[in-house]
């Protein structure tokens, strides 16, 4: 089965280099990938004691972060290695401050899996929610490498559980332990005789709970808001913004939006800002202008997301129209903001749960939004709740990395 998989991941690589050449995306993919084992031995010298870390992009990163850093300040002698897998995660996060060496993860052959390992030469693995490449995960097993799934989802649609995951299943015996977000995660891994597993629930939690405690000033945001409800339109794709677009046009001027697309490109957000028939600015273009005069702020930019929504009286994540589904609902959250999202998100655990607290509302159209959305504008009381809800949510749920830490087996470090 190796012998098969390997041809394929042959072929894929061959593939992707012919797309490289017209497509931006798998450009950076592939050209990424060129520099990594130049990069791991400059930044990593063979005395070296490693951690690495394995994500798959951006959501990943963010969700692993927490346990990153107490690693880092457990284990300050050791150097942490980050790898991600898609361009949207390393391009976004290649110079974050808690990894020593940032690299993409050369595609999972076997030749590169052994160069790989044999440059970090981790004496600890934590691979962050999924991402199970059998070649790397084979050849850690063999090297008797410490090897961790922290905030680990499993579903019943996995290979895992499908009479032809033999060869997957054989993979997961490289893990060393196993923490799930949920119950049913451990269940269906003691269906496969996988003991070695411990709810630990999800380290996103406790990433989002250190906001609070981050300065989230922005100085423009608030000469926009100017003491008005605002509401924050956060990481939308075009049909989140096609039924806000109209709710917008026939809002009444006392309330403003800040809308923070997926999709930045000049063209996308030209297009989104003549369909609004209010008085828009964008970020890129807000110096020298009276920002409260404006009712509709676009943010062309990123990074900004996670502080815009510290000011928000309501948001709205975008993401629940298509698939697989809505963004990260945990940060606006946090800040004890009521949540809207679109209707695609039973596979979002957190998200499901929270639709069910009462604290995060799903709108299946324009006229479900309008209801919605009025009634938390106009009822101070109920939007004051509803945001009570997300807030205490996201405390109640902390703990995970603590969890974590406490049964990492160190006894070597």
């Amino acid at each position: 089965m190796f012998f098969i998989y390997n041809a394929f991941v042959f072929l894929v690589s061959k593939i992707l280099n012919i797309v490289a050449l017209c497509n931006p995306k798998i450009n950076l993919f592939v050209k990424g990938r060129t520099v990594v084992f130049k990069t791991l031995e400059q930044k990593i010298q063979s005395n070296d004691p490693t951690i690495w870390f394995h994500a798959a992009s951006l959501g990943e990163y963010e969700q692993g972060l927490p346990v990153m850093e107490a690693v880092k300040a457990t284990y300050p002698d050791h150097k942490i290695v980050l790898s991600f897998f898609s361009p949207s995660g390393y391009e976004v996060r290649k110079n974050n401050s808690v990894a020593d060496a940032t690299v993409y993860l050369p595609l999972d052959s076997a030749q590169n899996a052994k160069k790989f390992l044999d440059l970090v030469r981790p004496e600890f693995v934590f691979f962050i929610k999924y991402e199970y490449w059998p070649n790397y995960l084979n050849e850690l097993k063999k090297r008797h490498i410490q090897t961790y799934l922290i905030s680990g989802i499993f579903r019943k649609n996995q290979a895992f559980f499908k009479w032809y995951g033999g060869f997957y299943r054989k993979a997961l015996d490289a893990f060393t332990y196993f923490f799930v977000q949920n119950e049913s995660s451990k269940k269906r891994l003691l269906t496969l005789g996988k003991t070695n597993v411990a709810v630990s629930g999800d380290t996103r939690f406790d990433r989002v709970a250190t906001l609070l405690e981050k300065n989230n000033t922005l100085d423009f945001i608030a000469s926009f808001k100017n003491n008005a409800l605002t509401i924050v339109i956060g990481s939308s794709w075009p049909k989140d913004e096609n039924i806000w677009v109209e709710y917008i046009n026939h809002c009444p001027d006392n309330v403003k939006f800040i809308i923070a697309p997926h999709n930045i490109k000049k063209d996308a957000i030209a297009e989104l800002k003549t369909s609004i028939q209010r008085k828009t600015v964008l970020f890129s273009e807000k110096e020298g202008k009276n920002l409260a005069a404006y009712n509709v702020l676009l943010v062309d930019t990123i990074g900004l997301l996670t502080k815009i929504y510290s000011y928000a009286d309501i948001a709205y994540v975008g993401g629940g129209f298509g698939n697989p589904g809505v963004h990260n609902i945990l940060e606006p959250a946090t800040f004890g903001v009521p949540v809207l999202i679109g209707p695609n998100y039973a596979h979002f655990a957190e998200a499901v749960a929270l639709v069910n607290l009462g604290g995060c509302k799903s709108i299946l159209n324009l006229k479900e939004l309008q209801k919605v959305v009025d009634d938390l504008l106009l009822n101070t009381a109920y939007r004051s709740e509803t945001g009570h809800i997300c807030n205490t949510f996201v405390t109640m749920n902390k703990g995970a990395t603590a969890i974590i830490m406490k049964n990492i087996d160190t006894t070597h470090l």
